[in-house]
């Protein structure tokens, strides 16, 4: 399959707060890392994985933010395999040469954008590109309790025995979940 490189085509809709998710950009990377380390305190990932995920697939990346300020949230997706998830805080070499569908790496919003329901649009996005570009699924791990969370967005927890090891990695409430398109 070929993989799309661009970003977002379409405008995604603003927020009451004023914010929009947009294509994520190289100088949105140091808030992004912000948000990552008060969303995230025991998967913390550094700069350099943030970095790596954008120039290996622009396409999957978003922040949320106003015009002129920092992100307050990002999602972070790229073509991967299925039933594996890259080591948390892992730079990797590149994507994979075969992969099956898109894996959403992360979705984080910064504590003071929480609660507004912003999250629903940009994982929207992600389904609806993800269909365009002719993906059957999206796939993830949760963590931090975040089942239900997903749940309600489309994703159902999967077995997988074959990362068992790596899900445990992630810690003991890690579940593998897809999202059939």
């Amino acid at each position: 399959m070929a993989l799309p490189q661009g970003g977002v085509e379409r405008a995604l809709p603003r927020t009451d707060g004023g914010l929009s998710w947009r294509p994520m950009r190289p100088d949105d990377i140091e808030a992004v890392t912000a948000v990552a380390r008060l969303s995230f305190p025991d998967h913390f990932e550094d700069r350099a994985c943030f970095e790596n995920r954008l120039a290996l697939y622009p396409r999957g990346c978003f922040v949320l933010a106003d015009a002129d300020g920092p992100a307050r949230g990002y999602l972070i997706a790229y073509p991967w395999k299925a039933e594996s998830a890259p080591p948390l805080n892992t730079v990797i070499e590149g994507l994979p040469a075969d992969p099956t569908l898109i894996y959403l790496h992360d979705l984080a919003l910064h504590p003071e954008a929480r609660g507004g329901g912003v999250t629903g649009a940009i994982v929207e996005r992600l389904a609806e590109q993800a269909t365009e570009d002719g993906w059957p699924m999206i796939a993830l791990v949760a963590v931090n309790d975040a089942v239900g969370f997903w749940s309600r967005h489309g994703f159902a927890e999967q077995p997988a025995e074959a990362m068992a090891a790596k899900l445990a990695s992630y810690g003991s409430d890690a579940r593998y979940m897809l999202r059939p398109l």
